[in-house]
């Protein structure tokens, strides 16, 4: 065997580091991360945190017990700019402090956010205060969402629903279907924006298409998600 001398060199993020912690059901947010954070001196790490196959407030709270667990299945050595919880619904019903609170009991980070405050963030960002709401699930998993929208000066007035609570369904709720039912929400005027809830949730490709439609911002989980963790890092 021969023994080799080596140098080392700086981390794979070079300009950020950052952290996803996804649901075991999703099979969305990964791919459109590929597309809204594709440079490669950005790293990404992943993890996944147990989730139901169905969605409801039990399954939703269910998740806080192990989210610090997922979190420290990121690599030990890595220190993160900003770590990112996948999951809309879930964050309503835990908080978002708490979220927080979970994730840098697992990690080392210097910002957590979720889909929550960062569809807080967007909302302000472009003076949006009144949105059309369209939703995978059932308007009870919605409700609390909503509810904690509306405690950030976010009105809701429109709510539509597929009315689906099966996650490996909504993953194949087709990107058509989606825009056919944010047209026909924004439809009814009213509104200053249009928002796609949950992260597994097909909507990335026809954003530009809904906004073209209606003439209004099109805002989804994982683009206000991706969007607040590039800005918490600097990017």
């Amino acid at each position: 065997m021969a023994d080799f001398g080596y140098q080392t060199t700086g981390s794979i993020g070079a300009r950020a580091t950052l952290g996803l912690i996804v649901l075991q059901a999703d099979e969305t947010i990964e791919q459109d991360f590929r597309r809204l954070i594709p440079e490669p001196d950005i790293a990404l790490y992943v993890s996944r945190v147990p989730s139901g196959l169905e969605v409801t407030g039990d399954t939703l709270a269910a998740m806080a017990e192990t989210l610090p667990n997922a979190a420290r299945l990121f690599p030990a050595s890595v220190t993160f700019d900003v770590v990112g919880y996948g999951c809309t619904s879930g964050t309503s019903v835990i908080g978002t402090d708490r979220v927080a609170e979970l994730i840098k009991g697992g990690c080392r980070t210097a910002h957590v956010t979720e889909p929550v405050s960062a569809l807080v963030a967007a909302c302000r960002a472009r003076r949006i205060a009144r949105l059309a709401f369209l939703s995978p699930y059932i308007e009870s998993v919605s409700r609390t969402l909503r509810e904690t929208l509306q405690a950030h000066g976010i009105e809701t007035p429109v709510f539509g629903s597929f009315g689906e609570a099966r996650e490996e369904m909504v993953a194949r709720i087709a990107p058509t279907s989606i825009l056919e039912a944010a047209t026909a929400l924004a439809a009814g005027g009213g509104v200053d924006g249009i928002f796609l809830s949950c992260t597994n949730l097909r909507t990335l490709y026809v954003i530009d298409q809904i906004e073209t439609a209606t003439g209004l911002p099109v805002l989804s989980s994982n683009l206000v998600l991706a969007e607040h963790m590039r800005k918490l890092a600097g990017l």
